[in-house]
């Protein structure tokens, strides 16, 4: 379960990790391309897919900032498509889901973090945007942003965590029950590894709407 050391850019140390977060952001721009490379009238099975997901992603992301979604759109299904691949790509053999990696993990918490800011300061401007940490007091700032701080930090070890137990467990179970119950296992792997990408996109989203309707819960006196 180690991330094995691959080779090094100077002082950068690439990982195992690394290079198979770089193989999914490739599929996924691969597929991307191909898709809306020749849009059809008529959709092949590839196109219809790929819209079916993204529409209910839409549906999803709507369902939380309404006036909203064809901004927050992009971040998002990019983030849960990664994330849906990441987890599940250990199940192929020989590969192991980066996401067990605190290091990749703790850079998705990081990317979450900078684009709540930065959704926040697009929709509302620099100023009302930073008004909402003074609200409902100014002596609310400091837990403002030790709450931000915190629930950064929790989105990073809360996936770490639990795609690190899970493959813990299938690796853990099949060395003592062999190949016996396969099955089930793949089917636990799947489900929880679909749950995990779930909550930490809902989590990312709940987030950035929170950021860009601030200031209609806390308008500028």
């Amino acid at each position: 379960m180690e991330n094995e050391f691959v080779f090094s850019i100077g002082p950068v140390v690439i990982a195992t990790a690394v290079i198979t977060t770089w193989g999914i952001m490739l599929v996924i721009s691969v597929i991307a391309w191909l898709t809306t490379r020749h849009l059809e009238m008529l959709p092949g099975k590839l196109q219809t897919t790929v819209e079916g997901i993204v529409a209910a992603i839409d549906e999803a992301i709507s369902a939380v900032a309404p006036e909203h979604g064809r901004l927050i759109l992009p971040f998002i299904a990019t983030l849960w498509l990664f994330l849906i691949i990441a987890n599940l790509i250990g199940l192929i053999p020989g590969l192991h889901s980066p996401t067990r990696d605190l290091s990749v993990t703790s850079a998705l918490a990081i990317l979450v973090f900078f684009s709540v800011h930065w959704f926040g300061i697009k929709t509302q401007g620099l100023k009302n945007y930073l008004h909402h940490y003074l609200s409902p007091s100014p002596i609310l700032l400091p837990f403002h942003i030790i709450s931000e701080l915190t629930r950064t930090l929790a989105l990073a070890i809360r996936l770490f965590g639990n795609i690190m137990s899970l493959e813990m467990a299938a690796m853990l179970v099949l060395l003592v029950a062999g190949f016996l119950a396969p099955i089930p296992i793949l089917m636990l792997h799947i489900i929880e590894a679909l749950v995990q990408a779930y909550i930490f996109g809902m989590l990312a989203l709940i987030y950035v709407a929170g950021a860009i309707q601030s200031q209609h819960l806390n308008p500028p006196e």
